[in-house]
């Protein structure tokens, strides 16, 4: 497992909705009524996935992705902001699932950041995997544009999922030690907004979060690996503020 440090430093906001920023540029919360994650190559959701949050503002569009790590807490990027709402659950970003009040945000470092929510989820949350190491196969969920240019298409209400790798760090350029390296290229991989969602490991009925989704590498979609922030490296952090629920 390679050693990761905590850094106070906000990296650049991945694939921030429309007025997208470069890779590598300065971040800003998104706006409140722009859908933002988008997957480039994946398919539709195999399953219905529990812990998977839609960040939302008060008219119900969809702005990143999360993940409950506990009845009251979602992982997010820290570039997102706070929106109003989170839906969990659910295939649709639209429709189904619970939806809940986020009262709170707080950064935990680099571009990862814990929702606290105004009452509790009763959805089953995804454990924190206690490592990340290159090699390891990764399933990428997230909703929004199918194709790679900002405007291309319209975003998606139902969920899509991609099966990727995490990358050696040497493979995304400007990676800080608390990221991981996530395979993209050849038409698939984040996009632009894909922001918050989740990296997991495991299989249907064993998942395990490890990271959330940060910025691109290239300002084309899908012909280059993404940055995520490593949720694992905040592992410790996590249990501190919200109990041991989080941990697999």
């Amino acid at each position: 497992m390679r050693k990761r440090r905590l850094l106070a430093v906000l990296p650049a906001a991945l694939l921030a909705p429309a007025g997208t920023l470069p890779a590598h540029a300065a971040p800003t919360p998104p706006p409140a009524e722009r859908p933002t994650t988008k997957i480039v190559g994946g398919v539709p959701a195999s399953e219905t996935y529990s812990f998977m949050a839609s960040l939302q503002s008060s008219a119900g569009r969809h702005n990143c992705g999360g993940s409950l790590v506990a009845a009251s807490w979602v992982v997010t990027a820290a570039h997102c902001g706070t929106p109003y709402q989170v839906r969990i659950g659910a295939t649709r970003y639209d429709s189904g699932g619970e939806v809940r009040r986020v009262a709170s945000r707080q950064t935990l470092g680099g571009d990862v950041a814990l929702l606290r929510l105004a009452s509790p989820a009763t959805s089953a949350p995804v454990p924190i995997a206690a490592s990340a190491p290159a090699g390891s196969a990764t399933r990428l969920l997230g909703w929004g544009q199918t194709c790679p240019q900002r405007g291309c298409g319209p975003a998606p209400v139902g969920l899509r999922q991609l099966d990727t790798r995490i990358l050696p760090d040497a493979q995304c350029p400007g990676i800080a030690s608390n990221e991981l390296c996530i395979e993209g290229g050849g038409g698939r991989g984040a996009c632009y907004g894909d922001s918050g969602g989740p990296a997991l490991t495991g299989s249907s009925g064993r998942w395990r979060l490890v990271g959330a989704t940060s910025r691109g590498t290239a300002s084309t979609c899908a012909t280059s690996p993404a940055i995520y922030g490593d949720v694992t490296a905040y592992r410790t952090r996590i249990q501190q503020i919200i109990g041991g629920a989080a941990l697999g």
